[in-house]
């Protein structure tokens, strides 16, 4: 364990023992710190106990924004935002939607498939220089060939077929083309606190491998919607 390493696990010790102690006051009758200082003392320790590699940034589990925020606080509560402060999260996120700079919302249904089938990427044993994937079966079922798939988010299979896209292309399709791309690229312009990584926002996708996805869900020939 070289002195780095023994440096960082002992201001981690540190934060450990301040925070047990913070605790152990207030259940012996002293106040508990307000809610703000709580988060500091768990930033603190976080900052730390763990290091930068790769492409893993620490501040990307210190350095929430509001939206995230707002929804810890409401699952440590037990209960849902507010409709005014969801709908208020909402409209925000909905202004930080990127749409394609030259108005091409679909590429190659393929390209598509490889980046929801790649869960690689923002871990510490990944290559920076690479591409993340999507990692979308994670969470979805998309197409039938494959077997393996999560249920957190629901079915994508048949995705465009169900809602009628025939032609992307066309000004019928226009609006679910659209609400994909933004779904997509910020999930929390239409939910709140969704569960949904905001693929384009937090930088996991770039514009292009976005736009393969959404032929993947929305190109007629793609395998979701035979």
């Amino acid at each position: 364990m070289n002195k780095h390493t023994t440096k960082k696990l002992a201001l981690a010790a540190g934060a450990l023992v301040a925070a047990a102690a913070v605790v152990g006051c207030a259940s012996m009758g002293g106040a508990m710190p307000a809610s703000a200082e709580l988060d500091k003392i768990a930033g603190d320790m976080v900052r730390a106990g763990f290091r930068e590699q790769a492409g893993v940034k620490v501040e990307r589990a210190t350095d929430i924004d509001e939206t995230l925020r707002a929804c810890n606080a409401a699952d440590v509560a037990g209960k849902p935002l507010p409709a005014a402060q969801a709908t208020a999260i909402e409209q925000a996120n909905l202004k930080t939607i990127k749409w394609p700079a030259d108005g091409k919302f679909l590429g190659d249904w393929k390209e598509g498939e490889k980046i929801a089938q790649s869960g690689r990427g923002l871990t510490w044993t990944d290559n920076a220089k690479q591409a993340n994937g999507g990692n979308c079966y994670n969470c979805h079922q998309i197409t039938k060939e494959e077997i393996s798939f999560g249920t957190i988010g629901p079915s994508l299979y048949h995705y465009g077929k169900l809602r009628g896209v025939a032609n992307p292309a066309s000004p019928e399709s226009k609006a679910i083309v659209e609400y994909t791309w933004g779904k997509l690229w910020n999930a929390k312009a239409y939910n709140a606190c969704s569960n949904m990584p905001r693929v384009g926002h937090s930088g996991i996708l770039d514009e292009q491998q976005i736009r393969h996805v959404m032929a993947l869900l929305l190109d007629p020939q793609s395998p979701v919607n035979k």
